[in-house]
């Protein structure tokens, strides 16, 4: 796979997607301060403090102010604002890796926050025993396979549909792929 390289790479609305722990923000954060674009978290806008989930309203509210610059790469699959991040976005970048590799990933950035109690978004912390609960939607096990097939149905549907042909699509399918780009782009 040959990339551009970063003086002429033409994007400068970028979104990232891919199952839980396929590796979206820490890609979009790489772009961010490779590109000199903004980086955006939809789950920092989305969680309040205590892992309540903002209203739709609010969410939206803030995607759209923080998408209202010209230049940022944004890490997130939350379908109440893909009309506004998608239809804003100039490309997208899939992570599609297989099952084991994320979950492997899954596992231990989960267990990693959990020991070191890493402050995510506001007050929020992770619970190991709610994630070991695999029954259960608290978990980010459960989410993990409940998503991953599901997305790898529906993420090729999406990008078919007519609004998003405007979309250039990086679809990466293994990590090393995506060093590569990051590589092209003059990151290591």
């Amino acid at each position: 796979m040959e990339f551009l390289p970063h003086t002429v790479f033409p994007y400068r609305r970028i979104v990232i997607i891919g199952t839980t722990s396929s590796g979206k923000s820490t890609l979009a954060e790489k772009l961010a301060q490779t590109l000199g674009l903004d980086f955006i978290e939809l789950d920092a806008l989305h969680w309040e403090p205590d892992w309540v989930a903002a209203s739709d309203d609010i969410f939206r509210a803030r995607v759209a102010a923080a998408t209202a610059s010209g230049a940022w790469a944004l890490a997130g699959n939350y379908s109440v604002v893909r009309d506004m991040t998608w239809s804003r976005a100039e490309a997208i970048i899939w992570l599609d890796y297989r099952m084991w590799t994320v979950f492997k990933r899954l596992f231990f950035r989960t267990f990693r926050r959990w020991w070191n109690q890493e402050l995510l978004w506001g007050t929020n912390r992770e619970n190991m025993w709610h994630h070991m609960k695999l029954w259960s939607d608290e978990s980010l096990f459960h989410w993990f396979f409940k998503t991953y097939w599901r997305r790898k149905r529906e993420i090729p549907l999406l990008l078919a549909q007519p609004e998003h042909q405007h979309l250039k699509v990086f679809h990466f399918q293994t990590p090393e792929e995506t060093d590569a780009f990051l590589m092209s782009l003059g990151r290591e």
